[in-house]
This record gives C-alpha cells, structure tokens and sequence, in this order.
C-alpha cells in the first residue's frame, strides 16, 4: 500500500479547515482540487453588476473569497504564496465529476451528519474505486457516515482529523471504521508522518476520540476549578500556560480563540454520550460558561468572551478580562501573584519547575493537584476505551494542544508510586491495572533501555519499543548513555554510525562562551574521531543568535580590544564548520536568527525543519552581521552573477533582507532568500530532523568528502554598489522611513558588500570580507544609540528605534 501516490488530492469544503488542509498539501507539493457549494443567492454586488447565478464568478464565489480569506491569514497557511497556484478551485455542482482524476478524496464540510453523507453520494457517483476517501471530523462516528455506502467506498474510508491551524499543530488523529482496509491505515499513519509532517495517532471510533476527549476535559477542569479555588481568569491562565509547558493561549484564551460555542457543543456532546463515563459530570457547563452564552458574549466571533479588546480614553487598544463576579470587564492583571511561580520563576528545566509546582504548598500547589491528580485518574481509565496504548494518549493530546508534556509523562516525573498515595487521599483513585503494574515491580509508564524508548504494555505486562520510532534520534533516549563531552551551554554525543551530535542548551541557545567552545571542541573530536558531525536538538529554537549581554558590557566598558578578539574567535568558530577535515551539518527548526543563522549559513548541508524562521536580524539591535553572515551573503550573491543574475539586483536584494531584519517564516521561504540553497533539504516532520540530518552526515562522508579551501574569487562591486546603495539609503532617510541611526548602520552595511570604496569591480578573498565586517562591527558598538538598542533587547525584552 505505501507504493500508493498521491499527486492530487480534491478537497470537499472550502471553510477555514478545508482551505487550510488544502494549503497544506500545496505545501508539500500536491496539486489540489478544492471545491464548495454554489451559492443560493446573488450578494448585493453581484446585483450591482448585473450577474446571475449561473455566472462562473457568482458559482464559485463561496469557494474563492474562502480561499482568498486564507492566503491573507496571519500566521500564513502557506510556505510562499507562490505554492498557491497548486490549488484549482471549483464547486460541488459543476465540478465534483473532477475528483475522478485525483488520488484522494478529503471531505471537510460542516460538523452535520446529514450534510457529509449527502456529499458522499455526490462522490460515490464520480470517484475511482480503490481511491482514498476520507473525513475531516472532530467528533461524528465514522459507522454512522458509512452507512449506505458502496462495499468499496466502506473499504477505503477512513476518519483523518486534522488540527486547526494543519500547517502549524502536528496532531493527524487517524480513526477508522470496522470496514477499512488495515492497508489503508497504515497508509495514512506511514504518508502523514512522513509527507504531511503529523504525528499521525491512530485512534478509535469513540466520542471526540482522544485529544478532544482529554483537551476537552483539561479545559472543563480548568474552568470548574475557578469556583472552587476563588481564582480569577488571569490568574487560571497563568497556572495553565507555558510555566507548565503548555500553550500560550492557556485556558480561557484558547476558548476565546476557538470560540466558546465550540467549547460548549463539544462539551455537551460529550456529557449526553458518554452515560458510562466516571467523570462525565466535569462535562457539565459551569455556571460562568452558561452565563457567559445567554450572553452570547462566545470569545473573538463575538467581539467579548472572557477577554475584550477596549479602547482606552488616549485611543489605545488594551485587552481586558471578565470579573466572574460582576460579569463587567476589567485591566487585565499583569502579574498574577503566587508564592509557587515567584519560587519557580528562575527555574529553566520544564521537568524541574512541574515537579517543585505540584508539589508547592499554596494554592497554586493545591489548584496543580487537584487538576493533575483528577487528570492522571481520569486518562487511567480512558484504556482501552479510547486507546489501547498508554502513549497514544500522551501523544495525542501533545501534538493537538502543544503540551510539551502528556499526562502519564508526567505523572511519571512525580514518582508513579509516590503519587498514587496522594491521589488516593485526595479521592483519586486510579483504574485497577496502575496497581496491576506496580504489583508487577514495573514503577513507570515509560522506561529508556539501550537508547529505545518504551512505554508500558497493559495487556501482557512488560515494556515494549514505540511502534515507528526505531530509526529517530531523541537526544534524551542517549543523554545518560552516549555523552562524549560536556559543559554549561553543550554537549556533543555519539550519534553512531560515526557521526558526533553538538546539542546547545543555551538559553534560547544563544551563543555565549561555552556554546562556541562546544561548537570547537565538537569540531576537533569529529576530526579525529567520527566521520562527520550534525549539529541540532530538540528545543522549540535552533539558537536566537549571539548573548548580548557579554558584548554590552564590554561596550559600556569602552573595552574595544575584547570586542574585537571576540567577534574574530566568533568568525573563526563559524568558518571552521566551513573548513573543517569533516562534512558538517546542520538541523534547524524553529528561530535561527543572527548568530543561529549564520552557523547554518556556513554548513556542508543544512537539513531544515519546514518551520523555520532563519534570518540575519542585527540590524535591529544597531549591529551588522559579522560572525561571517555579511561576509557569505556577499559570496552567495558573486556566485549568482556567474548564473546570469543581474549583478546589482541580487546584492540589492540580500542588503535589504539584512537592512529590513527580515526572517523568513518557513524553510521554503528562506531558499528564495538565499539562506537555504537548492542542495539544502527540507524535512516535514520535527521529529524526524536528526535522524535525516545524520542520514546525510553519512552520505556526504561516504561521497568522499573533502575539506574546502577559503574562496579567493568573490567579485565585489565597488562604487558600483556603494554609490547606489548610498542613493537609497539617503531616499529612505529623506523621506522619513528611517532614522538617522538607521542609515548610519545601512551605510556601513553597504561598506562592506560593495567590498569598500573600490573604484571597479575586483575579485577578493573571504577574509578580506571578514574583516570589513568585524571592522564595521566594532565601530557600531561604540555607538551610543546601537547600545540603547541592546539595552532595551536586553532589559525590556522589545526592539527600540531610535
């Protein structure tokens, strides 16, 4: 089934999960057919131009301000606008007979029984036998949807349930029926893994399946507990954001943003079905959410949810938050104040900080109890309702509502013994295999051997591998195991196969001292004793760029000679990934900014995450690049006149991504920015990075590698450039763009792409490159505003523009 293809894919509902789906396989190249119904009436202007209905603008018109909506959507569905043109629009009437050409057919019409099954009968008249045909449903059972279908239209159906936004959240819960071919699951658990970039959960065919199942029920908890704990929303929201490793948007937030109405259908669905569920009444609406819909104040479709955007007397726009005991709105809180959080607050580790949380005597401790114990319990008794494998739930509810970390992963960090003492006296008790399992001497849900992950098998008592996660690279399964080397910001690893691993854990993964000592002492241990090195980890962000801090106070210091002896070991740790005996390759995912960037910049391969936001944003801080990011931008642009490039308007075009700061927002986008190049390769799926990293370590090791010599060959334009560059510079400034500071750090910029005040074009070696840029460098940190910039990076956590 896996040597199936899939080159084109019709999409049956242009709605915001439709057009979405549908640009999200744009994304990895499918041509898409996306269609929608025609509309029952004329708007006003059409009227105003005199159409029918039976004109094509007016037949399609539902489809194409749908997608129309979704292309301008921030954050963007797609990777460049320009994979746009792979998705041909059309609608149900006159176009349906088209799915016959494609491949899959993917319904995503209103959450309504009767709406999807009479969209089925319009596809079993038109589609292929043996062609997939799927639904995108967060909750309708998939017997219900089949029934009266065709034997093979059973056989090749099957539930894919996508989370909103699909680019972004990596959940693809799979949910077949009794009918679906076993062939036909393993084909879309294997193609959206792989292809799509999901963690692809196979689910059973029960109410909300498992993510919404659980999600649901952490959100209920988290709002009954308002009453019950005299907490107010800010402060709920602050306990359940990222200082437990969960979204930003929280609680109430994210009922806000996915609408209250949802919440509550949902919820009500859940509490009318499930009649043997222990804990159905926590899916009984609390008496704020039944206020707040006689209200009909649902969250951002309504303008008011338990947040309101007011503007304030000086025309400000501010967020305010509901009062649950006056129902008026009032200034958010901006410090939630809790003894635990205040303790915590320094504590970097996710892990660390959860533990020393659940376990803090004040009310946020009891508030964390009372909701994890409640959650632990209650997920306990989901298997095998709901899932047969412990890990599906974890994994399930982490790739659909971003937390960091699953209930039984949690559990396990506390202690499962430990806690299972003090869920019993707070009247938690779990289902009857947790006690089975300790009974066994087995003391955790999940167990690392020989660097394999497993997790605990209920059925035949005994630990078994992860099915699909063989070939991955997970640095934590090999922390205690295969650590060569080690200090405060990295650690180099044996990868195997003879490929070292430098994983930095940094803050942010900035680049401080011991970061550059990791990223030579990496270097030299795979000269002499791998083959090959990939340089990556498994944070939310490859590196943020260089640590201000030590430049800042260098600078306030006037010590210019440390400054100087710091950016030329900072160009010479970054150019020795260049020019190193071994291939080096990179893995970004997340930022890549400044620094981060430039470290890829000068990889034999870089090895990207689809989501990657790479770009070279000193500027923003009264800096240029000069850890050899101007220097290779100014390369890559020689290398492209001897392409045919017109020779100014490729440097022009690099100049400004450096002037602008501009970051690209996918990996795609950073190959039309020139930061990727053709040879560079793109993995969908985060946790796959490493282990294709290391694939590609070993390929380039066994092509023959051999060590690069520095170019002496870059042609630079002189006043050529300068003196257009300049000109800009100098529009820009007159008419008000910029400011004064602005063009003085523009001007040096242009000083060094142009290769300096050259009276024709000369070819010129890369080290003449570095030091035009460590000069400029240097200059700029004994400017008085490029330090108020660092200073309110550093301090105030926002850019200044001064």
């Amino acid at each position: 089934m896996k040597n199936r293809s899939i080159k084109k894919v019709a999409v049956l509902g242009s709605g915001i999960m439709g057009s979405r789906i549908a640009c999200h396989f744009a994304n990895i190249g499918v041509e898409v057919l996306l269609l929608d119904i025609v509309p029952f009436e004329l708007s006003e202007a059409e009227k105003a131009k005199g159409l029918t209905l039976e004109h094509p603008a007016v037949r399609n018109r539902i489809v194409n301000e749908a997608f129309a909506n979704t292309l301008k959507a921030s954050p963007s569905a797609v990777f460049t606008q320009s994979v746009a043109s792979l998705v041909k629009l059309g609608n149900f009437t006159d176009d349906m007979k088209k799915i016959a050409d494609c491949d899959w057919v993917l319904e995503a019409v209103v959450e309504r029984l009767d709406i999807k099954k009479k969209v089925f009968e319009d596809v079993e008249k038109y589609r292929k036998k043996g062609t997939l045909i799927t639904s995108n449903t967060s909750g309708i059972p998939m017997h219900l949807m089949i029934e009266g279908r065709s034997e093979d239209f059973q056989k090749y159906f099957c539930g894919t349930h996508f989370f909103n936004p699909p680019r972004y959240l990596k959940l693809l819960e799979i949910i077949p029926s009794q009918k679906t071919l076993p062939e036909v699951v393993d084909f879309l658990m294997w193609y959206g893994d792989l292809y799509l970039g999901k963690d692809t959960v196979l689910c059973k065919d029960t109410p909300a399946f498992i993510a919404n199942r659980i999600g649901v029920y952490s959100m209920m908890s988290g709002m009954h507990s308002i009453t019950k704990f005299g907490l107010t929303v800010d402060e709920v929201d602050a306990l359940t954001g990222p200082v437990i490793g969960r979204a930003k948007s929280a609680t109430f937030r994210t009922s806000d943003v996915v609408g209250l109405d949802t919440t509550i259908n949902v919820s009500n669905n859940l509490y009318a079905t499930l009649t043997h569920d222990e804990s159905r009444d926590m899916f009984l609406l609390p008496e704020i959410v039944k206020e707040l819909q006689n209200r009909k104040w649902l969250g951002d479709k309504t303008g008011q949810g338990f947040f309101k955007k007011v503007k304030t007397p000086e025309g400000k726009s501010e967020i305010f938050t509901l009062d649950l005991q006056t129902f008026e709105y009032k200034p958010q809180q901006k410090k939630v104040s809790f003894k635990a959080l205040e303790a915590t607050k320094e504590i970097e580790n996710l892990k660390e900080r959860i533990v020393k949380l659940i376990n803090f005597d004040d009310k946020a401790g009891e508030f964390y109890r009372a909701t994890f114990y409640d959650l632990f319990k209650y997920v306990t008794y989901r298997i095998p309702e709901i899932a047969d494998e412990l890990y599906r739930i974890d994994k399930a509810i982490c790739a659909g509502f971003a937390w960091e970390l699953g209930p039984f992963e949690t559990w396990d960090l506390l202690g499962v013994k430990e806690t299972l003492g003090k869920m019993e006296a707070a009247g938690q008790k779990p289902a009857q295999w947790v006690y089975d399992m300790l009974a066994g001497g087995n003391e955790s849900f999940y167990k690392v051997e020989n660097g394999i992950r497993k997790y605990y098998d209920i059925p035949s008592k005994s630990y078994k591998t992860i099915p699909g996660t063989e070939g991955f690279i997970i640095l934590d399964n090999i922390r205690k195991t295969n650590k060569v080397w080690g200090n405060a910001g990295a650690t180099i690893f044996d990868l195997g196969d003879g490929i070292a691993g430098l994983e930095f854990h940094s803050k942010m993964n900035t680049f401080g001292q011991e970061v550059l000592e990791g990223l030579n002492t990496a270097i030299t241990k795979a000269e002499t004793d791998f083959r090959g090195l990939v340089i990556g980890n498994e944070a939310p962000q490859f590196s943020a760029g260089a640590n201000l801090a030590t430049l800042f106070m260098y600078a306030g210091d006037q010590e210019w000679d440390e400054i100087n002896m710091m950016i030329a070991y900072f160009q010479n740790s970054i150019m020795r990934a260049r020019f190193s005996s071994i291939p080096v390759v990179t893995a970004p995912a997340g930022l890549a900014l400044g620094g981060g960037c430039e470290l890829n910049l000068h990889a034999d391969h870089i090895q990207a995450h689809c989501e990657l936001y790479i770009g070279l944003v000193e500027f923003g801080v009264g800096l240029i690049p000069a850890g050899a990011g101007t220097k290779e931008m100014t390369l890559r642009a020689s290398d492209s006149y001897a392409k045919g490039d017109v020779e100014l308007n490729r440097l022009q075009e690099y100049f400004m991504n450096i002037a602008t700061a501009k970051v690209a927002t996918s990996a795609e986008e950073a190959r039309t920015m020139g930061y990727l190049r053709q040879s560079d390769e793109v993995t969908m799926n985060r946790t796959r990075l490493l282990a294709d990293a290391k694939r590609k370590a070993i390929e380039l090791a066994e092509a023959g590698y051999t060590q690069p010599a520095q170019r002496k060959d870059i042609k630079v334009l002189g006043q050529t450039a300068l003196a257009a560059f300049y000109a800009g510079v100098n529009g820009m400034l007159y008419g008000n763009y910029i400011s004064e500071h602005d063009a003085k750090i523009a001007r040096k910029l242009a000083w060094v792409m142009a290769g300096g005040d050259l009276s024709a074009p000369t070819l010129v070696s890369e080290q003449y490159l570095l030091d035009l840029e460590r000069e400029a460098f240097l200059s700029l940190t004994g400017e008085p505003k490029t330090l108020e910039r660092i200073h309110s990076i550093l301090f105030k956590g926002k850019p200044l523009r001064n």
